[in-house]
């Protein structure tokens, strides 16, 4: 494996371990304030992310990978006091989105830079699954906004 690819794999791993963790918080969160469907969302947004997180770490089982533990794809966090005052659904999901564009943007800056195949194959899909999870949240949050009541009674 290509110096470049490791580095990468190395950074995808550490956005993948802070995303899982921001988006379990984010869900206990809404759990306590009722808010239901977006504690759903969360939940399954930081199952997606644990679970990307533990194919790279199969992936990358065994090879020495340099030591990134700095994250670029959540500098924003709503701070967990802020959280239990009631941050809004709205804000929660802002926050998720900005989170998986920033990390999408890394991707794709990864393969426009990448001088291999190898690392470019694996910041293309990276930079997909960013893209997928960005574009549910979109969903979600114009159905926030569209049934606000919905959201707040988990029906």
């Amino acid at each position: 494996m290509g110096e470049w690819a490791a580095e990468l794999l190395a950074q995808a791993i550490a956005m993948e371990r802070e995303a899982a963790q921001r988006y379990a918080e984010l869900a206990q969160a809404m759990t306590r304030q009722g808010q239901h469907a977006a504690a759903a969302l969360f939940r399954m947004l930081a199952e997606h992310e644990g679970r990307h997180l533990a194919e790279l770490r199969r992936r990358t089982a065994g090879m020495a990978l340099p030591p990134l533990e700095a994250d670029c794809s959540w500098p924003e966090t709503i701070p967990l006091d802020a959280l239990e005052r009631g941050a809004s659904t709205q804000r929660a999901l802002a926050m998720a989105l900005a989170a998986e564009k920033r990390a999408h943007a890394f991707f794709e800056q990864a393969l426009r830079v990448a001088r291999d195949a190898e690392t470019r194959e694996l910041a293309r899909e990276m930079a997909a699954e960013e893209a997928e999870h960005a574009a549910l949240i979109e969903r979600m949050m114009k159905l926030a906004a569209r049934y606000p009541a919905d959201w707040r009674s988990g029906a």
